[in-house]
């Protein structure tokens, strides 16, 4: 498109036609942003701007918007005009314009437009706090489209609460679980709520483990879970224990389960969480090889009482078989500790036995499954 000139100018006056306001509202977008404009020649532009933003032609108005989304030169009180214009006027100031602070953005998504908010949603390197209103207030064509931002700043919260407004929405939810990277508590709770096919693409995309495929095959969510954490960091851990403990879902088995697949750190957490103490105290307790300190920890932890047997032998033999880290080699070392435990549970008696091995045997079977997935 070529340039303005002072010709446009005068055409404009001597002919302010429907059609050459839309010309020249297209040729300013351009123009505005030489470098080349005197600041007189600049105030005169955005001066003419401001006339062709309030013109009571659609048309012009939407063509204006077009031509500018991308300047820094709009003036504020104008990208205010064009956003809360119309949403064919609008959309294209909301998607690009730099003029636009996340309070204005703010403003705007509490409109309630869901047209508006979609185009906010695919802003480019959006900040939290808007993304945070979005997910709060917007649509869920406008969320579903958030999701799919990958630029997009989405805080931990920001992710629990679209998953409690949007838990039913296949949009949401995909979009989610297609971004580059989830916060743990985000992951576990999304492999239980998604589809089958969109739980393949999580394991595949977020580059889990094998052996999580094969928890989802045999449906186990509390053994997914603990696979899921795994080699997380402490303070992770801990989010995810608190998360899971308030929802209800760190439940006794849940633990004992993790502390018999080898998982040290997130038992330890989860104990911390159940017996509300710190990490590094259970920790203690829990290496306590005498009689007094895992028991003080486990009644203080409020589990049943026909659970200390087998949690005191599952600590000692995962204490016992040494273990370097190494994530590659984790089913290996479940394949030792699993079979080391089960036998002690021999000891206990046949009630206790069947309770027990009822909920243990899935990880046996995951472990198996995992290990000949691997050698496939």
């Amino acid at each position: 498109m070529s340039s303005l000139t002072r010709a446009d100018v005068e055409k404009l006056l001597a002919q302010p036609l429907p059609e050459v306001r839309a010309e020249l509202a297209e040729k300013l977008g351009s123009e505005l942003d030489n470098e080349a404009l005197s600041l007189a020649e600049l105030g005169i532009a955005q001066d003419i701007i401001r006339i062709l933003a309030s013109d009571i032609e659609e048309v012009v108005r939407a063509n204006l918007a077009h031509s500018l989304r991308h300047s820094p030169r709009l003036p504020h009180d104008v990208a205010m005009a064009l956003a809360n214009d119309i949403d064919r006027v609008a959309m294209p100031v909301l998607s690009d314009s730099p003029v636009l602070t996340p309070a204005d953005l703010i403003a705007v998504v509490r409109e309630q437009s869901a047209a508006k908010q979609k185009a906010i949603a695919g802003r480019r390197d959006l900040p939290e706090e808007v993304s945070d209103a979005l997910i709060s207030e917007g649509h869920p064509t406008a969320v579903s489209a958030l999701m799919r931002n990958a630029s997009a700043e989405i805080s931990e919260r920001g992710f629990g609460v679209a998953l409690q407004r949007f838990g039913a929405n296949e949009a949401v939810k995909e979009g989610m679980v297609r971004r580059e990277r989830l916060p743990l508590t985000v992951a576990e709770r999304l492999v239980t709520l998604v589809s089958d096919h969109l739980r393949t693409y999580l394991v595949a995309h977020h580059e889990l483990s094998p052996s999580i495929a094969a928890d989802l095959v045999l449906q186990s969510r509390d053994l997914t879970t603990i696979r899921l954490a795994y080699g997380r960091a402490e303070r992770e851990l801990e989010r995810l224990a608190r998360e899971m403990h308030r929802s209800g879902r760190l439940t006794p088995f849940l633990v004992l389960r993790a502390l018999c697949l080898g998982d040290m750190a997130f038992f330890e957490a989860a104990m911390a969480v159940l017996a509300g103490v710190p990490t590094a105290n259970a920790r203690r307790l829990i290496a306590d090889g005498g009689p007094n300190g895992l028991r003080a920890l486990f009644d203080r932890a409020g589990l049943p009482d026909r659970l200390f047997p087998a949690m005191r032998v599952a600590v000692d033999v995962v204490r016992g078989v040494p273990f370097d880290g190494d994530e590659r080699e984790i089913e290996a070392y479940r394949a030792q500790i699993l079979p080391r435990i089960l036998t002690q549970f021999e000891q206990f008696d046949a009630e206790d036995l069947e309770y027990l091995v009822d909920r243990l045997i899935a990880s046996v079977q995951a472990s198996v499954a995992s290990r000949e997935e691997a050698r496939d």
